[in-house]
Protein backbone atom coordinates (compact mmCIF):
# COMPACT_ATOMS: atom_id res chain seq x y z
CA UNK A 1 0.00 0.00 0.00
CA UNK A 2 1.05 3.56 -0.18
CA UNK A 3 3.08 5.21 2.54
CA UNK A 4 1.49 7.51 4.37
CA UNK A 5 2.51 11.13 6.44
CA UNK A 6 0.46 12.71 9.41
CA UNK A 7 3.64 15.30 10.52
CA UNK A 8 4.84 18.29 8.93
CA UNK A 9 8.48 17.99 9.52
CA UNK A 10 8.42 14.20 8.35
CA UNK A 11 7.01 15.24 4.93
CA UNK A 12 9.11 18.06 4.69
CA UNK A 13 12.57 15.41 5.34
CA UNK A 14 10.47 12.89 2.80
CA UNK A 15 10.62 15.46 -0.01
CA UNK A 16 13.87 17.41 0.93
CA UNK A 17 15.75 13.57 1.12
CA UNK A 18 13.98 12.96 -2.64
CA UNK A 19 15.39 16.29 -4.45
CA UNK A 20 18.54 15.55 -2.40
CA UNK A 21 19.20 12.67 -5.15
CA UNK A 22 17.72 14.58 -8.24
CA UNK A 23 14.18 13.39 -7.79
CA UNK A 24 11.48 16.07 -8.74
CA UNK A 25 8.12 16.35 -6.81
CA UNK A 26 5.11 16.84 -7.94
CA UNK A 27 2.40 17.90 -5.27
CA UNK A 28 -1.52 16.79 -5.88
CA UNK A 29 -3.47 18.77 -3.23
CA UNK A 30 -7.00 17.46 -3.01
CA UNK A 31 -9.96 17.56 -0.10
CA UNK A 32 -10.46 13.85 -0.75
CA UNK A 33 -13.45 11.69 -2.30
CA UNK A 34 -11.10 11.14 -4.08
CA UNK A 35 -12.91 10.45 -8.40
CA UNK A 36 -11.44 10.11 -11.86
CA UNK A 37 -10.88 13.92 -11.93
CA UNK A 38 -8.13 13.42 -9.15
CA UNK A 39 -6.54 10.44 -10.29
CA UNK A 40 -6.22 12.02 -14.27
CA UNK A 41 -4.30 14.69 -11.85
CA UNK A 42 -2.37 12.03 -10.06
CA UNK A 43 -1.55 10.33 -13.49
CA UNK A 44 -0.73 13.44 -15.17
CA UNK A 45 1.85 14.13 -11.83
CA UNK A 46 3.38 10.68 -12.47
CA UNK A 47 4.06 11.76 -16.10
CA UNK A 48 5.90 15.06 -15.23
CA UNK A 49 7.99 14.08 -11.84
CA UNK A 50 9.84 11.35 -10.42
CA UNK A 51 7.73 11.31 -7.05
CA UNK A 52 4.08 12.13 -6.84
CA UNK A 53 2.37 13.34 -3.04
CA UNK A 54 -1.36 13.55 -2.55
CA UNK A 55 -2.07 16.04 -0.13
CA UNK A 56 -5.86 15.03 1.55
CA UNK A 57 -7.03 17.99 4.13
CA UNK A 58 -10.51 19.10 4.39
CA UNK A 59 -9.97 22.36 4.89
CA UNK A 60 -12.38 24.65 7.25
CA UNK A 61 -10.85 28.29 6.71
CA UNK A 62 -12.47 27.39 3.31
CA UNK A 63 -16.11 27.28 4.35
CA UNK A 64 -18.24 29.50 6.29
CA UNK A 65 -21.57 28.97 8.65
CA UNK A 66 -24.15 27.45 6.65
CA UNK A 67 -21.67 25.49 4.54
CA UNK A 68 -21.15 22.00 3.72
CA UNK A 69 -18.16 21.34 5.80
CA UNK A 70 -19.60 18.88 7.86
CA UNK A 71 -21.44 17.13 4.95
CA UNK A 72 -18.28 17.31 3.20
CA UNK A 73 -17.57 13.63 1.45
CA UNK A 74 -14.86 12.24 4.11
CA UNK A 75 -14.00 8.59 2.88
CA UNK A 76 -10.08 8.42 3.66
CA UNK A 77 -9.95 4.41 3.25
CA UNK A 78 -11.80 4.00 0.33
CA UNK A 79 -9.93 7.04 -1.20
CA UNK A 80 -6.82 5.60 -0.38
CA UNK A 81 -7.72 2.25 -2.36
CA UNK A 82 -8.71 4.18 -5.47
CA UNK A 83 -5.05 5.82 -5.62
CA UNK A 84 -3.45 2.13 -5.11
CA UNK A 85 -5.72 0.60 -7.41
CA UNK A 86 -5.30 4.16 -10.04
CA UNK A 87 -1.43 2.99 -9.62
CA UNK A 88 -0.73 5.15 -6.98
CA UNK A 89 2.13 7.39 -5.56
CA UNK A 90 4.94 8.08 -3.92
CA UNK A 91 2.94 9.37 -0.47
CA UNK A 92 -0.21 10.44 1.11
CA UNK A 93 0.16 13.57 3.41
CA UNK A 94 -3.03 13.78 5.38
CA UNK A 95 -2.10 16.01 8.54
CA UNK A 96 -4.93 15.54 11.85
CA UNK A 97 -4.76 19.61 11.37
CA UNK A 98 -3.12 23.19 9.35
CA UNK A 99 -3.81 25.04 12.52
CA UNK A 100 -2.23 25.94 15.52
CA UNK A 101 -4.47 26.60 18.44
CA UNK A 102 -4.16 30.61 18.46
CA UNK A 103 -3.75 30.58 14.47
CA UNK A 104 -3.91 34.28 13.30
CA UNK A 105 -2.35 34.85 10.24
CA UNK A 106 -3.92 34.20 7.07
CA UNK A 107 -3.05 35.47 3.38
CA UNK A 108 -5.83 37.51 1.10
CA UNK A 109 -6.11 37.70 -2.36
CA UNK A 110 -6.75 40.37 -4.23
CA UNK A 111 -6.93 40.31 -8.29
CA UNK A 112 -8.19 37.54 -9.71
CA UNK A 113 -9.71 36.34 -6.76
CA UNK A 114 -12.45 39.45 -6.41
CA UNK A 115 -14.81 38.73 -8.36
CA UNK A 116 -17.04 35.08 -8.97
CA UNK A 117 -16.49 32.88 -6.09
CA UNK A 118 -14.96 36.18 -4.24
CA UNK A 119 -18.52 37.88 -4.75
CA UNK A 120 -20.51 34.86 -3.88
CA UNK A 121 -18.44 33.50 -1.00
CA UNK A 122 -15.83 36.51 -0.20
CA UNK A 123 -14.01 33.89 2.64
CA UNK A 124 -13.64 31.21 0.09
CA UNK A 125 -9.98 32.20 -1.55
CA UNK A 126 -8.43 33.59 1.98
CA UNK A 127 -9.08 29.79 3.16
CA UNK A 128 -7.93 28.45 -0.45
CA UNK A 129 -4.79 30.71 -0.61
CA UNK A 130 -3.56 30.33 3.04
CA UNK A 131 -4.00 26.08 3.17
CA UNK A 132 -2.30 26.37 0.00
CA UNK A 133 0.86 28.17 1.28
CA UNK A 134 0.87 25.94 4.02
CA UNK A 135 0.80 22.82 1.96
CA UNK A 136 3.55 24.42 -0.32
CA UNK A 137 5.69 24.62 2.69
CA UNK A 138 5.01 20.94 4.24
CA UNK A 139 5.41 19.60 0.67
CA UNK A 140 8.09 21.69 -0.31
CA UNK A 141 7.46 19.99 -4.16
CA UNK A 142 9.04 21.28 -7.30
CA UNK A 143 5.60 21.44 -9.18
CA UNK A 144 1.85 21.32 -8.34
CA UNK A 145 -0.75 20.10 -10.41
CA UNK A 146 -4.41 21.45 -10.21
CA UNK A 147 -7.72 21.18 -12.86
CA UNK A 148 -9.07 23.55 -14.76
CA UNK A 149 -12.49 22.75 -13.47
CA UNK A 150 -11.64 24.97 -10.66
CA UNK A 151 -10.06 27.39 -13.07
CA UNK A 152 -10.35 30.66 -10.85
CA UNK A 153 -8.75 28.66 -7.77
CA UNK A 154 -6.14 27.91 -10.23
CA UNK A 155 -5.97 31.36 -11.52
CA UNK A 156 -5.84 32.82 -7.67
CA UNK A 157 -2.77 29.61 -7.02
CA UNK A 158 -0.53 30.90 -10.10
CA UNK A 159 -1.04 34.68 -9.09
CA UNK A 160 -0.73 33.52 -5.20
CA UNK A 161 2.88 31.97 -6.50
CA UNK A 162 3.89 34.68 -8.85
CA UNK A 163 3.32 37.62 -6.57
CA UNK A 164 5.38 35.94 -3.12
CA UNK A 165 8.07 34.38 -5.23
CA UNK A 166 6.84 30.94 -4.07
CA UNK A 167 9.47 28.34 -5.91
CA UNK A 168 7.17 25.97 -7.34
CA UNK A 169 5.61 25.71 -10.83
CA UNK A 170 1.87 25.30 -10.78
CA UNK A 171 0.62 22.77 -13.73
CA UNK A 172 -2.94 22.51 -15.13
CA UNK A 173 -4.87 19.55 -16.32
CA UNK A 174 -8.18 20.03 -18.44
CA UNK A 175 -11.40 19.22 -16.50
CA UNK A 176 -12.53 15.65 -16.53
CA UNK A 177 -15.96 14.59 -17.57
CA UNK A 178 -18.60 12.33 -17.14
CA UNK A 179 -19.92 10.91 -20.71
CA UNK A 180 -22.81 13.00 -20.35
CA UNK A 181 -20.93 16.27 -19.79
CA UNK A 182 -21.07 16.85 -15.84
CA UNK A 183 -18.07 17.84 -14.84
CA UNK A 184 -16.47 15.62 -11.83
CA UNK A 185 -16.66 17.01 -8.76
CA UNK A 186 -16.78 15.36 -4.84
CA UNK A 187 -20.24 17.59 -4.04
CA UNK A 188 -21.96 15.63 -7.30
CA UNK A 189 -22.75 12.78 -4.92
CA UNK A 190 -25.21 15.20 -3.00
CA UNK A 191 -27.47 15.34 -6.23
CA UNK A 192 -30.81 13.30 -6.27
CA UNK A 193 -31.04 11.04 -8.71
CA UNK A 194 -33.79 13.32 -10.45
CA UNK A 195 -31.05 16.20 -10.00
CA UNK A 196 -28.04 13.87 -11.75
CA UNK A 197 -30.14 13.48 -14.24
CA UNK A 198 -30.76 17.04 -14.94
CA UNK A 199 -27.17 18.58 -14.22
CA UNK A 200 -25.76 18.17 -17.62
CA UNK A 201 -27.91 20.95 -18.87
CA UNK A 202 -25.07 22.76 -16.84
CA UNK A 203 -22.56 22.15 -19.40
CA UNK A 204 -24.48 21.60 -22.54
CA UNK A 205 -25.74 24.99 -22.42
CA UNK A 206 -22.72 26.71 -21.24
CA UNK A 207 -21.36 24.79 -25.19
CA UNK A 208 -24.57 25.99 -26.57
CA UNK A 209 -23.98 29.60 -25.38
CA UNK A 210 -20.25 29.97 -26.42
CA UNK A 211 -21.29 28.04 -29.72
CA UNK A 212 -23.72 31.13 -30.78
CA UNK A 213 -21.06 33.78 -29.07
CA UNK A 214 -18.17 32.36 -31.95
CA UNK A 215 -20.91 32.17 -34.31
CA UNK A 216 -21.76 35.67 -33.88
CA UNK A 217 -24.69 36.20 -31.29
CA UNK A 218 -24.20 38.87 -29.02
CA UNK A 219 -22.87 37.35 -25.60
CA UNK A 220 -25.13 39.16 -23.66
CA UNK A 221 -27.70 37.34 -26.05
CA UNK A 222 -26.02 33.95 -25.35
CA UNK A 223 -25.48 33.99 -21.62
CA UNK A 224 -29.04 34.76 -20.96
CA UNK A 225 -30.60 32.65 -23.09
CA UNK A 226 -28.38 29.78 -21.69
CA UNK A 227 -29.65 30.95 -18.43
CA UNK A 228 -33.00 31.53 -18.89
CA UNK A 229 -33.17 27.42 -19.79
CA UNK A 230 -31.19 26.62 -17.14
CA UNK A 231 -34.38 27.63 -14.95
CA UNK A 232 -36.65 26.64 -16.93
CA UNK A 233 -34.86 22.84 -16.41
CA UNK A 234 -35.35 22.86 -12.97
CA UNK A 235 -32.15 24.93 -11.71
CA UNK A 236 -32.11 27.90 -9.33
CA UNK A 237 -30.20 30.66 -8.17
CA UNK A 238 -27.87 31.84 -10.59
CA UNK A 239 -24.78 32.79 -8.69
CA UNK A 240 -22.90 33.95 -11.95
CA UNK A 241 -22.90 33.64 -15.82
CA UNK A 242 -20.54 35.46 -17.91
CA UNK A 243 -18.43 35.51 -20.32
CA UNK A 244 -14.53 36.38 -18.76
CA UNK A 245 -11.06 36.42 -20.22
CA UNK A 246 -8.46 33.85 -19.55
CA UNK A 247 -5.80 35.76 -17.29
CA UNK A 248 -7.08 38.43 -15.20
CA UNK A 249 -11.11 37.42 -16.04
CA UNK A 250 -11.94 40.62 -16.44
CA UNK A 251 -15.68 40.21 -18.27
CA UNK A 252 -15.88 40.29 -22.06
CA UNK A 253 -18.00 40.44 -24.76
CA UNK A 254 -15.29 39.60 -27.55
CA UNK A 255 -15.96 35.81 -29.20
CA UNK A 256 -11.26 35.35 -29.32
CA UNK A 257 -12.10 31.16 -28.32
CA UNK A 258 -9.36 31.83 -25.47
CA UNK A 259 -12.32 33.52 -23.46
CA UNK A 260 -14.10 30.78 -21.04
CA UNK A 261 -17.23 31.09 -19.65
CA UNK A 262 -17.79 30.47 -16.47
CA UNK A 263 -21.01 29.23 -14.16
CA UNK A 264 -22.40 28.69 -10.97
CA UNK A 265 -25.31 27.66 -10.53
CA UNK A 266 -27.85 25.53 -7.87
CA UNK A 267 -29.46 22.80 -8.33
CA UNK A 268 -31.51 21.67 -5.36
CA UNK A 269 -29.13 22.17 -2.19
CA UNK A 270 -26.52 21.10 -4.57
CA UNK A 271 -24.34 24.46 -6.26
CA UNK A 272 -22.20 23.41 -9.35
CA UNK A 273 -19.77 24.94 -10.88
CA UNK A 274 -17.99 25.01 -14.35
CA UNK A 275 -16.27 26.62 -17.27
CA UNK A 276 -15.29 25.99 -20.84
CA UNK A 277 -13.48 28.20 -23.43
CA UNK A 278 -15.43 29.50 -26.22
CA UNK A 279 -13.44 27.18 -28.62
Amino acid sequence: MIDLIRHKQEMIATTRRWQTVGESVCLVPTMGGIHDGHLALVKAARARADRVVVSIYVNPTQFTAGEDFDQYPRSFDTDMASIHAAGGCDMIYAPTTMYHDGHATSIVPGGVALAMEGESRPHFFTGVATVVSKLFTHVPADMAIFGEKDYQQLAVIRQLVRDLDLPIDILAHATIREEDGLALSSRNQYLSQQERRVAPALYAQMRQAANAIIGGTPALTALGAAADQLKSLGFGKIDYFDLRQPDDLTRTDKPVPENRIFAAVWLGKTRLIDNCPLA
